[in-house]
């Protein structure tokens, strides 16, 4: 009896997994300055995440593990939201086995965040530059709301977004909700006059 039979069989069971694994190494994210971040955002929103469930789609090869988040919309800045808004990721965690994209942001019930989604349903992650889309919302040591990046760094200026983020974030005053919120309406109002200028 041949060896060859039972090799091919693990081969062709082991090669879905390495070529899932190469392309996530493979895949590149520059992280996108703040005028792309606007622009390239379909729905913009500041909002508390009020569930995740994750569960298996799909058949054959196509059968893969997707996350869904749900938000409480407290601030629609761009796009269209209802009260509630759930975006589709790919990965999670179901009945013990995990499936992870790299960089990708994970969420929990009752984070607070702002973020900029683009192609929700259709993109693996759909934010804008992955985990680059998701600024946390926590709090300062006086208890003030501020931003934190993907990156785990306080966000102390919007012109920080694309460049090297942990020597501009040194020795300043995170930005508030409030500022980063107002920052982007005035990037959104420029990019308008910009797009209608001949």
């Amino acid at each position: 009896m041949s060896l060859l039979p039972f090799r091919t069989k693990l081969g062709l069971r082991v090669l879905p997994f390495l070529a899932l694994a190469l392309s996530a190494r493979a895949t590149t994210v520059i992280a996108p300055d703040f005028d792309h971040l606007v622009s390239r955002a379909q729905v913009i929103f500041d909002g508390n995440v009020t569930g995740v469930r994750s569960q298996w789609i799909g058949e054959g090869s196509e059968h893969r593990i997707v996350t869904f988040v749900t938000f409480k919309v407290n601030d629609l800045i761009k796009g269209d939201a209802a009260s509630n808004y759930t975006i589709r990721m790919l990965g999670g965690t179901v009945d013990g086995r995990t499936m992870r994209v790299t960089d990708a942001p994970e969420f929990a019930v009752g984070d607070h965040d702002l973020l900029f989604v683009e192609n929700n349903g259709s993109q693996f992650v759909p934010l804008v530059g992955i985990g680059h889309g998701r600024f946390h919302i926590g709090k300062d040591q006086s208890g003030s709301d501020m931003l934190v990046t993907g990156e785990n760094q306080p966000l102390t200026d919007v012109n920080q977004l694309g460049a090297d983020e942990h020597a501009v974030a040194q020795n300043r005053r995170a930005l508030s909700l409030t500022e980063f919120k107002s920052a982007v309406r005035t990037r959104m109002s420029e990019q308008k006059v910009r797009a209608n200028t001949p």
